[in-house]
C-alpha cells in the first residue's frame, strides 16, 4: 500500500477508534473506552507530524510511524485481556488492533 492510502486509513481508523465506544456500544466500560480513544488519539497525533503526504509536519520518519503502528496494533489487539475487559468487549479492539499491524505491513516505507 502506498503511503497516501496509509494516511487516509490513520486519520479514518483514528476517528473510528474515538467514536468506538459509542459506535459499538461499550462506552459503559472506562478500560474499553479510554484504549480505544487513547489509541485513536495517539494515531492521529503521530500522523499529524509523519513525513508523508498527509501531515502538518514532516518530522517523524515513516519507518517510525509505522513501528508505531506496530506497536499500537498489538497493545490494541492484546488489551482487552492485559486491561482485563475481555469479557465485557473485545472484538474491535482485536480486529483493528490485527488490521493495523497487516496496514503496516503492506505499506510502502516512502512516500510516492
Amino acid at each position: 500500500m502506498n503511503t497516501r492510502t496509509h494516511g487516509i486509513l490513520d486519520y479514518v481508523v483514528g476517528a473510528l477508534l474515538i467514536a468506538a465506544p459509542w459506535l459499538f456500544g461499550f462506552r459503559d466500560n472506562e478500560a474499553a473506552s479510554w484504549t480505544a480513544i487513547i489509541v485513536g488519539a495517539l494515531t492521529i497525533c503521530y500522523s499529524l507530524f509523519t513525513d508523508y503526504e498527509f501531515s502538518l509536519s514532516r518530522v517523524l520518519p515513516m519507518s517510525t510511524h509505522l513501528a508505531m503502528d506496530y506497536a499500537g496494533g498489538i497493545f490494541l489487539a492484546i488489551s482487552p485481556w492485559l486491561l482485563g475487559f475481555a469479557e465485557y468487549v473485545y472484538l474491535p479492539h482485536l480486529i483493528v488492533g490485527i488490521l493495523e499491524v497487516a496496514a503496516a505491513a503492506m505499506t510502502r516505507r516512502q512516500p510516492v
